[in-house]
């Protein structure tokens, strides 16, 4: 190859090689400034929630979508919300239907209460040799809940509750025996922290016992709900995963939730959740969807 074919290949590569760097550079400006406007996007968010005037701070949590908190950890007075929500669990003998309605507010800063009716309807049966069970309108729920730490400098949020059920009969008993059947006692305590701008965990645990008036025992069983999400930098959007776990008679029950919350509107989100068993002694894929309505919130940007 003569003198001038090297200086054109020299100077192609040298080209080829300055093409390269310059769209490397772009490219790597490009991540920073999305970057950037990520970081600022998420702090402008979390200061718009955390930091109101005149109101007491909050630390912005990322909330279960299955077992959903009372109300916002760290609730200002005047917050209130409405939930709308339908799952369904497929079993190899029958289908199951659940629904729900609640409403919860916080009349004071820091408390939460909340009203919730659920309802479970069956499918019928595959065969004639299984009875599904009765379709019934589970119980009146009534809930507090208080937050009783908040910690911005810690991204730390702790609450005690209770909630209690008043449990109705059967619908097809209707008439036939008591309305009221039994109660549920559930205290609860909850630990929540933000690592970072995005990250979340969380802790649900107490004990739950159940009071039926027809028996003389009462049952117990102990949850033990953990949590961890990812929220969208600049925005209350997240993917994450809820854990169920039930402790009763000796063993842990346990069903693996995954999940997703969406923003259609400042004040409307949309939840989904698929449910996943990890014991045997719990069958069948489930899914859930929970409607949230906040009358009255909005965000500045």
């Amino acid at each position: 190859m003569n003198q001038r074919g090297i200086r054109k290949i020299t100077l192609l590569a040298f080209t080829a090689l300055c093409w390269i760097h310059v769209n490397r550079v772009d490219a790597q400006t490009e991540r920073d400034s999305i970057r950037t406007e990520n970081i600022l996007l998420d702090s402008l968010f979390i200061q718009e929630i955390e930091q109101v005037p005149g109101e007491k701070p909050k630390v912005l949590h990322a909330e279960p979508l299955y077992i959903d908190l009372i109300r916002d950890l760290g609730a200002r007075k005047g917050e209130k919300e409405w939930n709308f929500a339908l799952g369904m669990k497929a079993d190899q003998n029958f289908d199951e239907y659940e629904a729900l309605i609640e409403y919860e507010w916080a009349p004071i800063d820091r408390l939460g209460l909340e009203i919730e009716v659920p309802v479970t309807l069956y499918g019928p049966a595959v065969s004639d040799e299984v009875i599904a069970p009765s379709n019934r309108v589970e119980s009146l729920k009534l809930a507090a809940q208080w937050s009783f730490f908040v910690s911005e400098k810690a991204n730390t949020s702790l609450a005690l509750g209770y909630i209690h059920e008043f449990e109705i009969v059967d619908l097809n008993k209707m008439g036939q025996e008591s309305f009221y059947k039994g109660n549920i006692y559930n205290p609860f305590f909850i630990a929540a922290k933000r690592w970072g701008r995005n990250y979340h965990t969380l802790v649900y645990t107490g004990p739950r016992m159940v009071q039926e008036f027809k028996e003389e025992k009462t049952k117990a069983v102990y949850e033990i709900n953990t949590n961890f999400h990812y929220m969208i930098a600049g925005t209350r959007n997240f993917i994450g995963v809820e854990i169920n776990k039930e402790w009763a008679n000796g063993k842990l029950v346990a069903v693996m939730r995954p999940q997703m919350r969406v923003a259609l509107a400042e004040n409307l989100m949309i939840g989904i959740v698929s449910g996943i068993p990890l014991n045997k002694e719990v069958r069948g894929l489930s899914s859930f969807a929970r409607i949230i309505y906040e009358p009255g919130f909005k965000t500045m940007h």
